[in-house]
């Protein structure tokens, strides 16, 4: 088996599990269903193509909190777009500032078209919802004859610069991730967020079993590749210009 590791960074990100009406929440962490279809998604794959996306749900699941960011709250208005008449109210959850590592294991064959996908994308990709788009490059490694547990405690810290200079050490570091073949299920939870259907009009999930475990990381010697992007820098050059 294989892994294909994204790092999921943006300003905003809401991984809806259980979203009802005019009350959209968000997990704390990507759901297996959200990033399955980002991956879709960027493979080009139709929502009513159950066959296509049958292969990529059948992945094994798992992601490291690196940055857990704030759950913040907004409230939505809408106008129908024929009669003009004002839509309820609701009420929209999001995570700022937050860094996840997710993997996904499977075959390596596979595993190379969605990271070629990723890289060059049929569709936009976003974190949740269409408004939270990611803000640096997705795809971080694919690594061959590798274990999802392994990945997920061996990928060096990925939580942005500023949260790094406040925190010091990554510490102990919470994972979700599915049961693998032959382990024991006694204490793992039941989510239901297993994709079967993308399609708009009949939208269905499964159960999957999720395990909750830890990792424990090094301190880091080099640090994440992005610690050089700032997107002021851009800010400050335009001002000594116009100084």
């Amino acid at each position: 088996m294989s892994v294909l590791a994204l790092r999921l960074a943006g300003p905003l990100q809401s991984w809806g599990a259980a979203s009802r009406f005019t009350r959209r929440t968000t997990e704390s962490a990507p759901t297996k269903s959200g990033v399955i279809g980002l991956l879709a998604s960027a493979a080009g794959i139709d929502r009513g193509d159950d066959a296509r996306l049958a292969p990529l749900a059948a992945l094994r699941y798992g992601v490291r909190v690196d940055q857990p960011g704030t759950r913040i709250r907004d409230f939505h208005t809408a106008h129908h777009a024929v009669t003009g008449a004002s839509m309820p109210l609701s009420e929209r959850f999001y995570l700022a500032d937050a860094v996840f590592l997710a993997c996904v294991e499977g075959d390596q064959a596979l595993l190379t078209g969605l990271r070629d996908a990723l890289r060059s994308p049929a569709y936009p990709p976003f974190l949740g919802r269409r408004s939270c788009p990611p803000s640096e490059p997705l795809f971080l490694d694919l690594y061959e004859d590798s274990r999802l547990e392994d990945v997920l405690a061996s990928v060096p810290w990925q939580a942005s610069a500023w949260y790094r200079r406040r925190r010091r050490t990554p510490g102990t570091l919470p994972v979700l991730r599915e049961t693998a073949e032959g382990e024991s299920a006694e204490a793992a939870d039941v989510l239901r967020d297993q994709p079967v259907s993308f399609d708009a009009a009949h939208r269905r999930h499964a159960l999957r079993t999720v395990v909750s475990d830890t990792v424990s990381l090094p301190v880091p010697a080099g640090g994440s590749p992005y610690d050089d992007h700032d997107p002021f820098d851009a800010l400050a050059a335009l001002e000594e210009e116009s100084a």
